[in-house]
């Protein structure tokens, strides 16, 4: 059984920061590329921020510059620093981690719960 935790979401005026964190827990024999995805309200769930179990990492345009994803491999843990926030960063904020679990060949896609990011003007 796998599950991925997340926290650090809050309220923030403009121009606040926020770190994001969630950690794996389970049987987990490795972790492949970890991310982070956001769902404002009536929108569609967008790719925020990647990174590789290597450390390659990618973003999408509109956080370039003002988010960095990291990860400890050893903690299990990718973590999202948000600086210079703005208003339309309001979201719900997913995790999401490729998984192998232990005495399992394949791959699985896991989720966090989400958490809450609010940005006010």
């Amino acid at each position: 059984q796998v599950r991925l935790v997340e926290s650090g979401g809050a309220l923030v005026q403009a121009g606040g920061s926020l770190r994001l964190s969630c950690a794996a827990y389970g049987t987990i024999a490795s972790i492949n590329l970890m991310g982070w995805y956001r769902q404002a309200p009536g929108k569609q769930r967008e790719l925020v921020a990647t990174i590789t179990s290597g450390g390659t990492t990618n973003y999408v345009d509109s956080v370039k510059g003002r988010f960095t994803i990291s990860r400890d491999n050893a903690k299990k843990t990718v973590y999202l620093q948000m600086n210079s926030l703005k208003p339309e960063d309001t979201a719900v904020y997913y995790c999401n981690a490729g998984i192998t679990q232990r005495r399992i060949t394949s791959e699985s896609t896991y989720w966090g719960q989400g958490t809450q990011v609010t940005v006010s003007s």
